[in-house]
């Protein structure tokens, strides 16, 4: 199963444009690592005096996240973006709904994230009524309902909600700028 990492950092004044242009580089050498499957960078807002910058990673499963981690390079990368960051990175991994609207600076309001689920939910639930639903109609209610909301919640998590959060990326995040590496 994928693993999704939300990492803050907060940029030195003055230190933006070349934080900003060192994660490109570290990106790209980064996907050398076999078990990353994406990474997103999220920069404050155009106009805005903050200095967050998010970092968004996707790894294969938790073993090659902590490989990645543990790597010679990410911590070669620790080392130079301490020389252009404050304080310490804030590293959280995001879980369920959180991880198909995953922003950690600009998240999606509620009422985005309620009809994006619902565009998921309702075509699921519509096919599986009509495929699955004749096989387990015949079970007991407790066990029908139990493999039918088995099955909407899979097909969500690993299939349609990345779909539908990826399709309307830009009317979930509209402020936001983000450069997929």
């Amino acid at each position: 199963m994928a693993i999704h990492i939300a990492i803050t950092r907060l940029v030195r004044p003055g230190c933006e444009a070349e934080f900003q242009q060192a994660l490109r580089e570290f990106f790209q050498t980064s996907f050398s690592h076999g078990g990353v499957l994406g990474a997103y960078m999220l920069v404050p807002p155009a106009g805005s005096e903050s200095r967050e910058f998010g970092i968004l990673r996707t790894f294969h499963n938790e073993k090659e996240r902590d490989d990645f981690y543990q790597s010679p390079m990410f911590k070669a990368w620790e080392e130079r973006a301490g020389t252009l960051t404050e304080g310490e990175p804030v590293y959280r991994q995001l879980h369920g709904l959180e991880a198909w609207f995953r922003s950690p600076q600009n998240p999606p309001p509620r009422w985005k994230m309620a009809l994006a689920t619902f565009l998921g939910v309702f075509p699921v639930a519509m096919i599986l009524n009509s495929t699955l639903g004749p096989v387990i109609r015949s079970w007991h209610f407790l066990l029908g309902s139990a493999v039918f909301n088995a099955c909407v919640v899979a097909l969500l998590t690993w299939v349609v909600m990345p779909l539908v959060t990826r399709a309307l990326h830009n009317w979930l995040h509209p402020r936001e700028r983000s450069t997929l590496s």
